[in-house]
This record gives C-alpha cells, sequence and structure tokens, in this order.
C-alpha cells in the first residue's frame, strides 16, 4: 500500500465530498465525526481548536476504506485501520513533519497507529484513557427518581453552564476541544443540555446530547458536581435526555464512559445502554 492512498485536505467540503457517506454508513462508530464535521459546517472552523481543522481519506478501488480528522491541538481521531493502513498513514504524516499531541480510536486501530507512530518518529506513548461506547437499547428510568425535575438550559443559565463545563473537564481530565463560552452559546441555541433541578429549582446535574445527525445523536456531557453525587441525579437527568433524543427522531442514542469509573458505566447500563466497541487515547511524548 502507498501512502498517496491517503488524501490529504483542510477543505472541509472536499472532506465530505469524499468520506460523508462512508462516515454514515455507520453513524454509531462514526458518532465523533460526524458531530465534529457537522459543527464546523454549521459554526465555522473556529469551533474546535486554534488552527485549521486537517483532514484524511483512505481511498481504495474506488471506495473510502478509512479517514481521519483533527482540529489542532487536539488528539488525532481515526476510524478503524488495519496494521498496515495506520503504518502507511503514520508514514506519511511523518514525511510531513507532523507533531500529534495523540491518538483517539478504536482500541486496536489506536494500538496499531501508535506503535506504527513510535517507530516512525521514536515518539514515546501513554495511555491516557480507554472508553466504552455504548448505544441505548430498551430505556429504563431510574427508580426511584430523585425529588426534582428536568429543565432544558436558557440563555440565563449561561454562565453555570460555563462553570459546570469548565469543572467536567478538568474532572475529566482530557482537555476541552472547544472555548466554554462557545460551547455554551451552542448547546443553549439548540437546547442541547437539561437540568435536573431540586424543587426549589437549584440544578444539581446536567446531562446534553449532540445534533442528530445521519439518524444518530450521543449523550454528552454528563455531570453532577462532586458533592451532589451518589444521590441519582445523573441517572434521572441522563434518562430524560436520552427519552427526549428517541422522542426527535433518533434511531441511535449513543454515549461515551470512561472505564476506569465503574460507577457511571454500570448507571448507564441500569437505564438500558449496552456496549458497542471500546476506545483508547493515547498521548504522544
Amino acid at each position: 500500500m502507498s501512502t498517496h492512498d491517503w488524501h490529504l485536505t483542510q477543505d472541509l467540503d472536499d472532506f465530505l465530498s469524499r468520506a460523508g457517506s462512508f462516515l454514515r454508513s455507520q453513524p454509531a462508530l462514526h458518532t465523533v465525526p460526524l458531530t465534529v464535521t457537522e459543527a464546523l459546517r454549521t459554526r465555522g472552523p473556529g469551533v474546535y481548536g486554534d488552527g485549521p481543522p486537517e483532514f484524511g481519506v483512505l481511498e481504495r478501488d474506488g471506495a473510502v476504506r478509512a479517514s481521519f480528522f483533527r482540529t489542532p491541538p487536539h488528539w488525532l481521531n481515526l476510524t478503524a485501520l488495519t496494521p498496515e493502513e495506520a503504518d502507511t498513514l503514520a508514514a506519511r504524516l511523518a514525511a510531513l513533519g507532523q507533531r500529534l499531541p495523540g491518538v483517539n480510536a478504536d482500541r486496536d486501530t489506536a494500538v496499531a497507529f501508535t506503535e506504527a507512530w513510535q517507530r516512525h518518529t521514536g515518539a514515546t506513548a501513554t495511555l491516557r484513557q480507554r472508553q466504552r461506547l455504548y448505544r441505548l437499547g430498551t430505556l429504563t428510568v431510574p427508580d426511584p427518581v430523585p425529588s426534582g425535575a428536568p429543565r432544558v438550559a436558557i440563555e440565563a443559565d449561561r454562565a453555570h453552564l460555563i462553570r459546570w463545563h469548565q469543572e467536567f473537564n478538568e474532572a475529566l481530565g482530557m482537555g476541552t476541544v472547544r472555548d466554554d463560552g462557545g460551547w455554551a452559546d451552542a448547546r443553549i441555541e439548540q437546547g442541547g443540555i437539561t437540568f435536573w433541578e431540586t424543587p426549589d429549582g437549584t440544578p444539581v446535574a446536567m446531562a446534553g446530547r449532540t445534533p442528530l445527525i445521519a439518524g444518530q445523536t450521543r449523550v454528552a456531557p454528563v455531570y453532577t458536581p462532586s458533592h451532589l453525587r451518589g444521590r441519582g441525579y445523573a441517572g434521572a437527568a441522563t434518562s430524560e435526555v436520552s427519552r427526549a433524543a428517541l422522542a426527535s427522531g433518533a434511531q441511535e442514542v449513543l454515549l461515551f464512559t470512561d472505564l476506569a469509573n465503574p460507577t457511571s458505566n454500570g448507571l448507564y447500563q441500569r437505564i438500558g445502554y449496552r456496549a458497542v466497541a471500546d476506545f483508547e487515547v493515547y498521548d504522544f511524548g
């Protein structure tokens, strides 16, 4: 396989014209590139990162085999690759002098690309996070439901959303892929964040969902401040957002979890989410 089988571009329209049908062919596994490219298309290149986005499409025999995107300074995000395909991509990017901070992909692809990147660049690599992608089966509302009710966040909640988004990213340790204010504005505009509030109207947890694309939507983020955890608020908010996603016509409702957190993994399974695939994130030195 030649490294030139990869078509590289910074043009979103060029990328989507080549890879759009491929990404939509497996919307669950491609939920992140679908969501990110839709945000770039509708809100402009500055919505993520600091530099121009970078894209790649692996085409062979007239068909798209794989793709990647990156919104600098963040990680390279890959669809599934064989070890050979990962090696040719690593060789191509290394030859161009790319300095990648890391990679995010399904487990086998992440391992294959990381090993290839180390061979071609001499970089060190550290496993940052193991994730599991879940798909909603039959929604099961938590029982008992904590006292209170859901409420969709509005413009008056902007400062609250910004603060919680900052806290969420700090707790996750993954860094943010967009500025907190821009994130809050987009979610308010889309009606994309639901609070769980106590009877006196105090928000105690939030759950969000991404816009509906190719029949899929992803629940993210889910956050409860540390002093309020263990009371069922996150489960109630997630259940409500999942219900609303189904009501809006979503064919697949998805979410990612950190496999190091058994509490959240257990919670989502009780609500009705079932494992689809495992992903890994590596940092490159």
